[in-house]
């Protein structure tokens, strides 16, 4: 009986992971050609993940604008991208990015892997981190698909109250940064990283924010997303979905100014 039992579990085991292997082939097969297929990695925590209310009646997706989902297939982008905590999930970033970015670049598609965790230290986005190295494994799994073109980031509030945290925060996410570029074999890869919102009190927040700026000043191919005039939600921690699409075109124009500054070299 034993024997027949772990007959039927391998059995199961093997077809299931036949039918997964199908399934993404198939899904594959749907995707542009890899030189039409940009790839754009969206990390952090919760206003990158987004906690924007979902408006049912005008949550559709740019035709040209995919999103990885939990299965690990790529789907239309519709709201909202991230799946970190299903019941708040929401707008985030990522859904005024990707249309922009795809209306600037006839032809090609835009492919968004949404790995941003909320209520996340920068602890756990540095090499060795848990959600680092899943970061860097969905990238690289999907290298063979499409080209990495940049990484959006939004990241601070969680180490905005412990002074040990905020203030060695630009070294610890320059060297993030330098990681991220050489894991993924990508060393110019673009990295536009958000403002804090204006409306977040912490005691850090305001370090955090200059020590964004301070990379963007010394690392090459970084950006800062300025989070100026945009509203919160009533929890005055996140920001509400108007808000995080205009973020998330702010986040877009600074990213195509360092494509095209990179372009121009």
């Amino acid at each position: 009986m034993k024997i027949k039992l772990l007959l039927s579990v391998a059995l199961f085991m093997g077809l299931f992971t036949v039918l997964s292997t199908t399934r993404a082939e198939e899904n594959a097969s749907q995707l542009p050609p890899k030189e039409k297929f940009e790839i754009y990695l969206l990390i952090g925590q919760s206003n990158m993940a987004g906690r924007g209310k979902v408006d049912p009646a005008t949550n559709k997706a740019h035709p040209r604008v995919l999103k990885l989902d939990k299965q690990g297939k790529w789907v239309p982008a519709t709201d909202p991208l991230h799946f970190d905590k299903p019941k708040i999930a929401g707008v985030g970033p990522g859904s005024g990015f990707g249309p922009v970015i795809a209306e600037a670049k006839p032809g090609v598609t835009i492919g968004l892997i949404p790995a941003a965790v909320g209520g996340t230290p920068l602890s756990r986005w540095v090499k060795g981190g848990d959600l680092y190295e899943r970061a860097v494994k969905l990238a690289k799994e999907n290298q063979k698909y499409g080209e990495i073109k940049g990484a959006i980031w939004h990241q601070g509030e969680g180490d905005s109250s412990n002074p040990k945290l905020y203030n060695s925060y630009q070294n610890r996410l320059s060297g993030m940064i330098a990681d991220l570029r050489k894991d993924l074999n990508e060393p110019d890869m673009p990295f536009v990283m958000g403002e804090l919102g204006e409306f977040f009190t912490r005691p850090g927040a305001e370090t955090v924010n200059k020590s964004l700026h301070g990379i963007a000043e010394t690392v090459p191919a970084t950006a800062v997303a300025s989070s100026k005039g945009l509203p919160a939600k009533s929890d005055q921690v996140h920001f509400n979905a108007e808000a995080e699409r205009e973020f998330g075109k702010r986040y877009a124009a600074q990213m195509l100014k360092l494509q095209q500054q990179a372009a121009e070299k």
